[in-house]
């Protein structure tokens, strides 16, 4: 006799566990991030016009950090909530796929930001 709940379904207490689990992680990388753009913008505060463009690289370099970890965490909060296996699988899917369409993206944007910072350093030496 098949009952109607054959498929993989996960218990309620293990989905409130992860969830919260996802929301301290969440909590104390958000505490991370906030501690480690402080640091940063106080070594930004001391550079030179030479270190500028490294600063535009390390700022778009976490910034790049940030938005895969709000993804990340995004999708765990999603996974936490799917219903089945199958859900989970589209799930994943869907975040591999804007993953990497979002990587692809900020390789070009990074290039073209360290290539700049490279060409303004030229100048500042050729008129030094």
């Amino acid at each position: 006799m098949a009952s109607d709940n054959d498929g993989f379904e996960i218990p309620d207490q293990m989905r409130d566990f992860a969830e919260k689990s996802v929301d301290q992680a969440r909590k104390a990388f958000d505490d991370f991030m906030n501690v480690t753009q402080k640091a940063v913008e106080n070594v930004e505060d001391s550079t030179s016009v030479a270190k500028s463009g490294a600063s535009d690289v390390n700022r778009k370099t976490l910034s790049f950090a940030e938005e895969h970890m709000d993804a990340a965490f995004k999708f765990a909060q999603q996974l936490v909530r799917a219903k089945d296996v199958e859900e989970m699988m589209g799930l994943q899917q869907t975040y591999l796929r804007s993953q990497m369409e979002a990587l692809g993206e900020q390789a070009r944007d990074l290039s073209n930001t360290a290539t700049k910072a490279a060409q303004d350093v030229a100048k500042a030496a050729k008129k030094s």
